[in-house]
């Protein structure tokens, strides 16, 4: 089975601060910042429909932000006092409002509007985002501290009783002014077979630790190599990826009465994708934690990478014909400068096993600026299809990258069967209007633009769907 390559995101787009550039310019001036918060405590004094910082912000900020915006997060500033975020109050609204804030890719659009909701969706109520604004607008008040809201209680970021606990066997050295990406090999020394149904990355140092991708070695392979080592691309296992992890995300778990099979003597690899502060060298020491049961499930759960077709099949699935195609045939090619490039791959399934699919998500590069996944549902009887849009990620950005989960039981999941299909279509932007594509070109040495092609390199390109699929018992081998 394919693995997606994470490869090295844009420092300028890190932690979205394209969409919060403004921070800086609202800051600039020290005394105007202190002005307008003197300005700002004095008009929510004199009017209590107002919102305030106490009464009405700081709880939105502290259930939807504060897992990142805190001192020595990895975010570049807190929000967690009226005097870290009254100046920002332009920014934060304008972050929120744009969606660039809180990092949440699948968004509804005109011509996609998923039929499930989602698990732990980071995203802020309309009503959240209509009181930030009213604060803003009405200059930031800060409100009476003696009569501040409670806080919600955060979201368990960890496994309460996980089966097994596993930290890097040495602590890793986080330095330099370029991201890193580290493999670290795992143990969970299980002598049974066992089925993983959560699993958790505990960050050992918020301030570098960027995201992490949690691998299945399945035959144990990865016994024979060091504990830790540089991987750019995804390591090279039979197994499939069982966790994504960005800081805030709650802990992964399939769906009830499903589990991940977990073979005896397979192992783990936690790819870390680290930002180092330049100004002083950090270390890490994270910790996975796992959740399984000894007992054989329903269902086993995986995850399968579909896509990154280089050619059409003789069945019609694989690459589809489009623009920019050479005159022999279709071929993934995205020309220097090219603007809005689209290309398609459909996947059809043709094994007479029904896959009920749990989770999705899109993956691409730099040049990548919106993927859309389609359900092709065909009625085996009459052969009309139905089509149904699964996800679709319009302001894609590799840095925040992750999979989404269906929040509705498995009897309500879509089903892929035979003669159903999947069809990814991924646009692209290889010009320099394009800021992701100007760092990595500028990472590169390179100034101009060059054709891109599909591969696993820092200027090529994917289109690859992420499912979560449920298998019967016993075939999870075949898909590997």
């Amino acid at each position: 089975m394919p693995t997606p390559a994470p490869l090295r995101p844009s420092p300028l787009a890190l932690l979205g601060l394209t969409a919060l550039v403004a921070l800086g310019a609202c800051a600039e001036d020290e005394k105007s910042a202190e002005t307008s918060t003197a300005e700002a405590a004095d008009s929510g004094a004199s009017d209590t429909s107002t919102p305030t910082w106490h009464a009405d912000v700081r709880p939105i900020l502290h259930e939807h932000c504060a897992s990142c915006h805190v001192a020595d997060g990895i975010a570049p500033f807190d929000l967690a006092s009226y005097e870290t975020s009254a100046p920002l109050a332009d920014a934060i609204i304008g972050a929120v409002e744009s969606g660039s804030m809180p990092p949440w890719l699948a968004v509804e659009t005109d011509e996609c509007s998923p039929k499930r909701p989602w698990k732990d969706d980071m995203r802020l109520s309309e009503e959240d985002k209509a009181t930030l604004r009213a604060w803003v607008d009405a200059g930031a008040p800060e409100g009476d501290p003696d009569t501040a809201a409670a806080l919600s209680e955060p979201p368990a970021l960890e496994l309460a009783a996980p089966d097994k606990e596993m930290e890097f066997a040495e602590p890793y050295r986080v330095q330099g002014d370029k991201d890193d990406f580290v493999c670290f090999v795992l143990d969970p020394g299980n002598t049974e077979n066992v089925w993983i149904t959560g699993a958790q990355v505990i960050p050992g140092n918020p301030k570098v630790d960027h995201h992490a991708l949690v691998y299945l070695d399945a035959d144990g392979a990865s016994a024979e190599w060091d504990s830790s080592f540089p991987c750019f691309n995804a390591p090279d296992v039979d197994g499939f990826l069982v966790a994504t992890w960005t800081p805030g995300a709650a802990p992964m778990r399939t769906p009830e009465n499903t589990g991940m099979p977990l073979p005896a003597g397979a192992r783990l690899i936690v790819q870390m994708h680290y930002h180092p502060d330049p100004n002083q060298d950090e270390f890490d020491q994270t910790v996975v934690q796992l959740e399984w049961t000894d007992e054989q499930p329903a269902w086993d759960a995986a995850q399968a990478l579909v896509g990154n077709n280089s050619r059409q099949n003789s069945d019609g699935s694989g690459l589809q014909p489009g623009m920019n195609d050479p005159d022999e045939g279709e071929a993934f090619i995205i020309p220097a400068g090219a603007q809005d490039h689209v290309e398609t791959l459909l996947y059809t399934q043709s094994i007479s096993i029904d896959f009920p699919i749990f989770s999705v998500g899109t993956h691409m590069h730099y040049v990548g600026t919106d993927m859309k996944i389609d359900f092709l549902d065909m009625d085996p009887e009459t052969g009309a299809v139905e089509e149904e849009c699964l996800i679709q990620t319009p302001a894609w950005d590799f840095n925040w990258q992750r999979v989404y989960d269906y929040d509705v039981p498995v009897d309500e999941l879509p089903v892929i069967s035979a003669g159903d299909s999947l069809r990814m279509r991924c646009t692209y932007d290889n010009s320099l209007d394009n800021p992701f594509v100007v760092d990595a070109l500028a990472e590169q040495g390179r100034t101009e633009p060059e054709d891109v092609r599909l591969g696993e390199e820092t200027l090529d390109e994917m289109c690859l769907g992420l499912f979560g699929i449920l298998v019967p018992p016993g075939l999870i081998e075949g898909l590997y």
